[in-house]
């Protein structure tokens, strides 16, 4: 297994992140315990959750699978950098509270700590993410709330989700001003499909040295031979994937027939992609089996020819480079 150390942090992490939000839903907890056992075998040492993971089974299972994984002992929890993130709404509607509606109020996230420990069955959280931007809370009070945990010794590193560029800038700077932590860390979408994140996003993490942790690195599917398993019957399809597949068929029947070429399977060939971009730390996969994470793992021994490149940024270009350039002079 490769580490990297997570944005400019000191925190050696693998290249690979395991996801587990089918972990309840989908994945029963005893497969989503061999999971979690194979991944510590493999060297795969970064697990990320979030407290709204459930689904129907309801916001938290997914934390509480986790920690009872982690109670089992076995030194489990200290080989593992568990990372999970707080801003969903946690509210139960027969018990309304307005404040554990979305959002990053102070309160907010040091409640939702508190919580996510007690699921995690942990006294420390080693990256605590703010699972989306909130437009309503000023930022020195998320980053004061995050420095109180700090402080308190419940979390060790800040990481953020689905923020903009221009919200990591002022976050890493608010944060330089009153002499606080920075985020060493940033969850976003990003694959071959989509590539938006190349305007403005990365150059920002690239900047302040913050960690690209992809999430949907095979788009939803899309990336990991979408078109090869539907015709085969092997992949169940549902309206919205369909429409997704058709949008996109020009490209992935290039993709496609460019991986049947160099004999790899397209998932592995995603996921090196991404694995070679500036600034990426590790792409969380998200296996419902054991089988598509032992596939995951199979990527981190491809090396993409530069000619290969090439062609995939052919099929899929992107938004042609960084802000501005990639729209003006």
């Amino acid at each position: 297994m490769n580490y990297t150390h997570l944005g400019r942090s000191g925190l050696r992490v693998s290249r690979l992140c395991l996801g587990t939000m089918n972990f309840g839903p989908f994945t029963t907890e005893a497969d989503a315990f061999a999971l979690m056992d194979r991944a510590l075998e493999l060297g795969v040492n970064f697990f990320d959750t979030a407290d709204v993971y459930g689904r129907k089974r309801g916001e938290g299972v997914t934390e509480g699978i986790v920690g009872r994984w982690f109670a089992q002992g076995g030194g489990r929890r200290d080989r593992v950098v568990i990372a999970t993130k707080v801003f969903g709404a946690m509210d139960r509607p027969e018990h309304p509270d307005p404040n554990l509606d979305r959002g990053l109020s102070a309160r907010k996230i040091i409640r939702g700590c508190e919580a996510s420990l007690s699921r995690l069955q942990t006294d420390r959280i080693d990256l605590y993410q703010m699972h989306h931007i909130d437009r309503t809370c000023p930022v020195d009070e998320w980053l004061g709330a995050m420095e109180t945990l700090l402080r308190q010794g419940k979390i060790y590193y800040v990481g953020s989700s689905n923020f903009a560029g221009w919200d990591l800038a002022t976050a890493c700077t608010t944060a330089d001003l009153r002499a606080q932590a920075r985020l060493v860390s940033e969850q976003s979408l990003y694959n071959l499909a989509s590539r938006t994140i190349e305007l403005e996003v990365i150059p920002a993490c690239l900047h302040f040295g913050v960690g690209v942790i992809p999430w949907s690195p095979l788009g939803g599917g899309l990336l990991g031979g979408a078109l090869a398993k539907t015709a085969a019957g092997r992949r169940a399809s549902s309206p919205d994937f369909e429409k997704q597949v058709n949008a996109k068929r020009p490209q992935l029947e290039r993709y496609e027939n460019l991986c049947r070429q160099l004999g790899v399977p397209p998932a592995d060939v995603a996921l090196a992609w991404l694995l070679a971009q500036p600034a990426v730390t590790a792409p969380i996969v998200g296996p419902r089996t054991m089988d598509q994470f032992t596939d995951a793992v199979r990527a981190l021994d491809l090396k993409l020819a530069a000619e290969t490149v090439r062609q995939l940024n052919e099929i899929f270009p992107g938004p042609g480079g960084s802000a501005p350039e990639a729209y003006a002079w």
